[in-house]
């Protein structure tokens, strides 16, 4: 049986029509009668028109208020009203003005309105609800809107009266739409109790926290990851051994690998990547750093209702703690751990050198082909590695207990040095065709460091053999030198002799600019630094560098700002850059780019330059390159060697770029060259950050430098000559006795002391070499200062005046004349000594 609706204005159209059938029947029975019978006819036909008039006025006013429609298919309401009067959801119809126009039965027994005349729309009803007051309020301004809402709310009693309803708390949803008919609009709201369903959703939801709650307290580790490894969930249990907050983990952020051991994370990326089910040993590193090791069973969800991507692990204890564990999988579990955490590159090789089992490390630095190829291990080294590691392993097979290693170089794009041990295992069960265990180390790096090592130590030789040769040259110079000098004072301008003096005092000033190159090499050349900002110095450099750059090549500079200041000789500095520019003119015959950088460089990125000569520290860094021919990595190694040049003969003497090297280095920075054929080359230059101090004494100016050209420098004053070098003291001391000066020579610093000893101590001035034997100059000094402080003393010397004054006792006063010199540069540095107080 199906309840009537409460409330359906609708009916009276029903109605309507048959009053409309009947005024139908009565105008035809009126037209019989006039038809057949005037006399009545006519009276009837009045009397039919009357009630005819009255039901069409009843027929207008039901139409104007909706009661009255008309339909092709007037079964289908029937159907429809059937449905809605059956419905679980209460369905209320309100027109445009707010009145209700249709309610259902179920609507009425949520509301609790049991008559027609108890039916009033929701916004009325739950005015002064406040749980639900707002989602109703806006529910309606919807409806009146035209619009579509839903909204949820749970009121602490139930709507319909404590007789017919639930007295407990309820939970309805409600619903409203807007209805466009003949009539007009109007709005359709929903009502539904869900209280059973929200029930039924706590009820589910308190069965998935016990689930939950027995996941993470399991004995077990677990956790689910994407196809990333990104963890999305992880039990407490596991959480606990890693010691973590669950409360920190969020989903997605943290990744399975950082709790990996470094050998175990190749194991795991390298079985992940297959996509199928996991069970191996592996460590896991907790927060506090500490390791212990467990078993992974991984397996990956195919289930298209499952997230994507998610991966199932199990994590099980490996460790000592899990007493319900057998002492053979003790073992087994230990053996794993060190096989595969060791940081060695471990293998089992039988007889033919294929691999039975390796290790992560090993995968990884031989590749998976040596591993699983079998093809056997040999491949994986270059073939001048093949003969003697055949004879290991053939040692290896035969049984033998010292063998020697092999050091190979692996096979591949990049070169990699490895040094192999195999020892000899004795073969296990019958099955078992494993011969020997190989250990493989990487000692790339250690020959790259031995390499530098050894190269530094040839160019600290060939420095010290460059810079003996260019002090005994200077000797040799100073000789010519003050013997052209002696002569030219015997030949004037006219003189034929003359102007072959002069060629021959030239050719003598070329040969000493060479020998100081050399000492720049060796680092033993007379500098002068200060603070500089390099910034500066190489734009005060820009014309000269244009023109040294010429027309061919563009000249570009890049500085950064805020500089650090760095300690320098601007005279030396300017001149690297000079020779570097020039160096990248040359190599660029057809033209091209020549950059030069300036910028600071912190210890952190220094270190990533990965130059193993490169001290801790922060640098300023200046950079030369070109987008020249380039080198390759033979000669790259070779260009700041002496006279090694990669010019035609005659074009140059290859001691620029080792001059460059040496002013570097004498100012404790460090020079580099990257370079490769055809794409450039850079020379990148690490100069110190000068950090400023205190003003610190500085070593005296040249006395020829000072010296004015208009000075006396006759005198009578007694002079001590010490050189070791017979020709050098010679001319040096008839040089000084042309200028009026008592001079004394001995040939060593011995021989000066007894000479001291002979004239009493009275001797003005002593002019000494450096290098000398049986005693150096500086302990000469000390000497005879022990009984006159005050003896005023110059050393002349090939070598700079850092070289040796380091070594002298704090606070001595002393003079320096680098050689080679002149007669009046010697008579300068004298006469300037002398007048000092």
């Amino acid at each position: 049986m199906i309840d009537k609706p409460l409330i359906d204005r609708t009916a009276a159209a029903s109605g309507v029509r048959r009053l409309l059938l009947l005024g139908g029947a009565l105008i035809l029975a009126g037209a019989s009668l006039a038809l057949f019978g005037r006399s009545y006819g006519e009276a009837a036909l009045f009397v039919i028109f009357g009630v005819l008039s009255a039901i069409g006025i009843a027929a207008i006013f039901a139409s104007a208020l909706g009661f009255v429609r008309v339909s092709s298919r007037p079964g289908d309401g029937g159907i429809a009203r059937d449905f809605l009067d059956s419905a679980r959801t209460g369905l209320l119809i309100l027109d445009r003005r707010g009145q209700v126009v249709y309610a259902n039965r179920a609507y009425g027994d949520l509301t609790g309105a049991s008559r027609p005349g108890d039916v009033r729309s929701l916004e009325r009803l739950l005015a002064r609800e406040a749980e639900a007051a707002e989602a109703i309020y806006h529910l309606a301004n919807l409806g009146r809107d035209g619009r579509t809402g839903q909204r949820e709310f749970r009121l602490a009693r139930s709507l319909a009266p404590s007789g017919t309803g639930d007295a407990a708390a309820r939970w309805y949803r409600v619903s409203v739409r807007p209805l466009t008919t003949h009539g007009g609009h109007m709005q359709a709201w929903q009502i539904l109790d869900i209280t059973a369903d929200r029930k039924h959703e706590e009820s589910s939801f308190q069965d998935l926290q016990h689930a939950i709650d027995y996941l993470d307290k399991a004995p077990a580790g677990f956790f689910a990851a994407d196809n990333e490894d990104r963890i999305a969930y992880i039990n407490a249990t596991l959480a606990e051994w890693l010691g973590l907050d669950l409360v920190d983990v969020k989903p997605y952020q943290r990744s399975i690998v950082e709790f990996l051991t470094p050998g175990t994370r190749l194991i795991y990326e390298e079985r992940a990547k297959s996509g199928a089910e996991i069970i191996d040993d592996l460590e896991l590193v907790a927060k506090s750093g500490r390791t212990f090791p467990v078993r992974l069973l991984r397996r990956p969800v195919h289930d298209d209702s499952a997230a994507p991507g998610i991966v199932r692990t199990l994590v099980l204890d490996r460790s000592g703690e899990n007493r319900a564990a057998t002492p053979v999988e003790f073992a087994e579990a230990r053996f794993t751990r060190f096989f595969n955490s060791s940081p060695m590159a471990i293998a089992t090789l039988n007889g033919g050198g294929r691999v039975v089992r390796s290790n992560p490390v090993f995968r990884r630095l031989f590749g998976a082909e040596a591993a699983e190829g079998a093809t056997g291990f040999a491949p994986a080294i270059k073939e001048v590695g093949h003969e003697p590691f055949r004879r290991a392993l053939s040692e290896a097979s035969a049984g033998r207990s010292v063998i020697s290693p092999v050091d190979a170089e692996l096979t591949g794009e990049k070169p990699r040095t490895v040094r192999l041990y195999l020892s000899a295992v004795p073969r296990v069960g019958a099955d078992s065709d494993e011969c020997a265990i190989l250990y493989g180390v990487d000692i790339t790096e250690q020959r790259a460091l031995e390499e530098q090592i050894a190269k530094s130590q040839k160019m600290q030789a060939i420095g010290n053999l460059a810079g003996g040769i260019a002090h005994d040259f200077n000797n040799v110079l100073t000789i010519i030198t003050a013997s052209v000098d002696f002569l030219l004072l015997n030949h004037r301008t006219g003189d034929p002799s003359f102007q072959d003096l002069l060629l021959i005092k030239q050719s003598a000033n070329r040969a000493a600019s060479l020998v100081r190159q050399l000492l720049a090499y060796s680092r033993r050349q007379t500098m002068r630094p200060k603070m500089l900002n390099l910034t500066d110095v190489i734009a005060d450099m820009h014309l000269l560098l244009k023109r040294v750059s010429g027309d061919h090549a563009t000249l570009e500079r890049q500085h950064a700002r805020d500089l650090w200041p760095v300690m320098a000789d601007i005279g030396q500095f300017e001149q690297v850059i000079t020779n570097l520019v020039q160096n990248a003119r040359d190599a660029m015959p057809n033209g091209g780019k020549i950059t030069i950088v300036t910028r600071n460089v912190g210890a952190e990125e220094a270190r990533g330059f990965g130059y193993a000569e490169l001290t801790e520290g922060d640098y300023v860094l200046v950079e030369v390159a070109d987008t020249g021919t380039g080198m390759p990595a033979d000669v790259a190694e070779r260009v700041f060697e002496p006279f090694f040049t990669t010019k035609e003969i005659g074009k140059g003497t290859g001691l620029g770029l080792s001059m460059v090297y040496g002013i570097i280095k004498q100012s404790n920075g460090f020079i580099f060259v990257d370079s490769r054929p055809g794409e450039g080359t850079a020379f990148r230059i690490f100069l110190p950050r000068f950090i400023p101090a205190e003003a610190t004494a500085t070593s005296p100016e040249s006395a020829a430098a000072i010296a004015s050209a208009k000075m006396d420098l006759s005198g009578t004053a007694t002079i001590l000559l010490v050189e070791d070098e017979d020709n050098v003291r010679a001319v040096n001391s008839r040089a000084l006795k042309m200028r009026g000066y008592d001079v004394h020579e001995a040939s060593s610093g011995v021989e000066a002391l007894e000479v001291l000893e002979e004239l009493d101590g009275k001797i003005d001035i002593v002019v000494s070499d450096v290098v000398m034997p049986e005693m150096d100059g500086p302990t000469l000094l000390r000497e005879m200062r022990r009984t006159q402080p005050e003896l005023k003393f110059i050393f002349v010397s090939g070598y700079a005046e850092e070289a040796f004054a380091k070594n002298m006792p704090e606070g001595e006063k002393f003079g320096f004349l680098a050689k080679p010199f002149s007669l009046r540069e010697l008579a300068v540095a004298v006469k300037t000594m002398l007048n000092e107080g």
